[in-house]
C-alpha cells in the first residue's frame, strides 16, 4: 500500500548513522544506530520502524549495496520520507534513491557531486518537495538553481531556500531558453 501512511513510523525517531566514519553500505550494517532522546521502535525480528534515515557526515564514496541496508535496518522501506546523506564524498546520484517514491526529503549537500545532469535522475521521485545540493562542484555551474527547479518542478525548497512563484517563472523561462540552445542547428542553405 505505498499510498497509505503506516501510523507507527509516522513520528518515530530517525535511524541515525550520522557520523560513524561509515566509508561503506557494508560497513553501515556493522554499525549500531545513535540513541536519541526518544527511543526507536523495533520489531520482534529487530528492525526499527521509521521513516526517516541519517547517514550524513560520513565518508561513504557511493551507495554500493544500499537497498541491502536499508533493508537490514527498516522494516518498511517504502515509507522512507527523508534520507540525509549530506557530507560524505558521493560524486554521482545513485539510481538507488529513486526506488523510495514516497521520498519527500533528500539531503545531498557537501558531497563532491559535479555533472548538473545527475539532478536528471530525481524526475522519478513525484513526491520530492525538499532537497539540498549546496556544497557541491555543480553549484558552480551557470544556471545552476534554475536548472534543478525546471527539473524538479514539485520543489518547495532548495537548499534550505523556499522556492518562490517567481523562482518557478525564471526557472521555466530558463528551460525554454536552454533547450533551445541544446538543439541541432539546422542548415537552411541548399
Amino acid at each position: 500500500m505505498a499510498g497509505k501512511v503506516n501510523k507507527d513510523t509516522m513520528y518515530a525517531p530517525p535511524l541515525d548513522l550520522s557520523f560513524k566514519c561509515i566509508n561503506s553500505m557494508t560497513g553501515a550494517m556493522a554499525e549500531e544506530p545513535r540513541t536519541a532522546l526518544r527511543r526507536l521502535q523495533h520489531t520482534p525480528e529487530g528492525k526499527v520502524c521509521s521513516r526517516v534515515l541519517r547517514l550524513n557526515n560520513n565518508i561513504l564514496p557511493d551507495l554500493s549495496g544500499f537497498n541491502e541496508a536499508i533493508d537490514h535496518f527498516i522494516k518498511d522501506t517504502s515509507q522512507l520520507s527523508w534520507i540525509d546523506l549530506s557530507f560524505n564524498d558521493l560524486s554521482t546520484i545513485d539510481n538507488v534513491l529513486t526506488q523510495y517514491k514516497n521520498l519527500r526529503v533528500l539531503y545531498l549537500h557537501g558531497n563532491s557531486i559535479i555533472t548538473l545532469g545527475e539532478v536528471d535522475k530525481l524526475v522519478a521521485l513525484p513526491n520530492l518537495l525538499s532537497l539540498t545540493l549546496h556544497g557541491n562542484p555543480m553549484e558552480n555551474e551557470k544556471g545552476y538553481r534554475n536548472y534543478v527547479m525546471s527539473a524538479l518542478p514539485q520543489l518547495k525548497t532548495l537548499d534550505f531556500s523556499a522556492v518562490t512563484k517567481q523562482d518557478r517563472v525564471t526557472a521555466a523561462i530558463w528551460r525554454r531558453g536552454f533547450n533551445q540552445q541544446k538543439r541541432p542547428k539546422r542548415n537552411f542553405d541548399v
